[in-house]
């Protein structure tokens, strides 16, 4: 903010899969404080800013995973059960959900809220996390370039990423957030607005207020 008088795109693209379960300091689960508390608190920082600079835009980069995890806020930190795959899957669907929280509440700012999955791209983080998989999938994995097109699209674009808000976006399509009835039947308006609580509470600040 003392840096830059604008901020017209602020960009979430941090995040990782870790086979243990690790911790912040304030205890909070490591994936889910990297890929969900982080950018919520992020945003609320700069929001008063985007605001200010608009027409701008967030952009969360997501990923398919998130369609096998449902929205379940009470267990979206996993314990004694922890997958790493599972983990990341939860808060990948944390983060599209909120992606349409923000856009709901705030919906007259001039902001712009984007979700997106760039699809699986040969990344070092694949490598690392998911090695058989990528043994399995290399030939049909997609280059670090072909899964930034569409970030760079919805952050630079003035057709649609302009005029839309709120939406889940794949090869610069509009996609659904759902595959299986499981994951919609808990899509309720009350989880989400659990979900938007428990943010506020664990990133200390509330961007309504």
């Amino acid at each position: 903010l003392d840096a830059q008088p604008r901020v017209d795109t602020l960009l979430h693209n941090a995040g990782a899969l870790y086979p243990e379960r690790h911790t912040t300091p304030d205890g909070t689960e490591l994936t889910v404080a990297a890929q969900v508390v982080g950018p919520f608190l992020l945003t609320s920082l700069l929001f008063e800013r985007l605001r200010l600079s608009a027409p701008s835009r967030v952009i969360t980069v997501s990923s398919g995973g998130m369609y096998a995890a449902s929205l379940d806020v009470e267990n979206l930190e996993m314990g004694a059960d922890y997958r790493g795959t599972e983990q990341y899957a939860r808060a990948k669907r944390a983060q599209v959900t909120l992606n349409e929280l923000w856009a709901e509440r705030f919906g007259g700012s001039g902001v712009r809220f984007h979700a997106m999955h760039p699809g699986w791209a040969d990344t070092p983080g694949v490598a690392t996390s998911l090695p058989t998989f990528r043994k399995l999938t290399g030939p049909l994995l997609r280059s670090p370039e072909q899964g930034a097109d569409t970030i760079v699209w919805l952050a630079a674009d003035d057709g649609e990423p302009a005029t839309t808000t709120g939406r889940f976006w794949h090869d610069r399509r509009v996609r659904g957030t759902h595959r299986l009835p499981a994951t919609r039947r808990c899509d309720t308006p009350a989880e989400r607005e659990r979900l938007w609580t428990w943010c506020v509470e664990h990133a200390g600040i509330d961007p309504g207020a």
